[in-house]
């Protein structure tokens, strides 16, 4: 594991709340933010902008995504259809003083090429992940599957993050059957802006303690 370097965040599903955890993530570690991978701008402007504006970023702490492709599909699909194939060589780390968080394109299966999974990219990144998940039904099946298969490659996990209405019984099995450190939790927010994104922020622990505890 890459000390200190950062995390990459990905999740059990999409649209899950990968960015807002993010931001959070960000703002907490006064880190730099880069999504290699973004899909869908035929429909929207994509995740950097909004993390910028939660995190209240400076453009010297976004770097643009190595690839912006317009179809809201998984980076290998959405790139066929624009006649392109992601070249691996453009996804690696940037030399950054500080902190970097990596949001990932969907969960851990999604394809990037015929023979590139995420969780390739994730291995290849060598940074310790923090992973996304909600927290009411069903998460506890998705949630364990995706720590196995991090663990299985040897991917170091740097904790889990709940996000949605509060469920101390899935918080309290995961931890326990995965094996892993509830990080924090992300509430049913009514209104997601920078001063949410602030007041969360602060119950984040530092990323040298994250990574000390995870270690344990």
């Amino acid at each position: 594991m890459s000390s200190f370097r950062g995390v990459f965040v990905t999740g059990t599903d999409t649209e899950i709340g990968k960015t807002l955890v993010s931001a959070i993530l960000t703002k907490a570690w006064n880190a730099t933010y880069w999504k290699p991978l973004q899909t869908g701008l035929a429909d929207e402007a994509g995740d950097t902008p909004t993390v910028r504006t939660l995190a209240g970023l400076t453009p010297d702490r976004i770097i643009s995504p190595a690839y912006g492709l317009k179809a809201p599909l998984a980076p290998l699909a959405a790139a066929s259809l624009e006649g392109m194939t992601i070249n691996p060589g453009r996804l690696v780390l940037p030399a950054v003083p500080s902190p970097l968080v990596v949001e990932g394109a969907g969960g851990l299966m999604v394809p990037i090429r015929e023979d590139m999974l995420m969780i390739d990219l994730v291995q290849q990144m060598d940074l310790p992940v923090v992973l996304v998940a909600r927290s009411g039904l069903g998460t506890i099946n998705h949630t364990l599957l995706s720590l196995e298969a991090l663990r299985k490659r040897g991917i170091p996990v740097l904790g889990v993050v709940l996000s949605g209405p509060e469920n101390p019984g899935n918080a309290r099995d995961i931890a326990r059957f995965g094996n892993v450190r509830i990080l924090f939790s992300v509430p049913q927010l009514e209104q997601i802006n920078e001063t949410v994104v602030s007041e969360i922020s602060e119950s984040v622990p530092p990323l040298h303690v994250c990574q000390q505890q995870s270690s344990q």
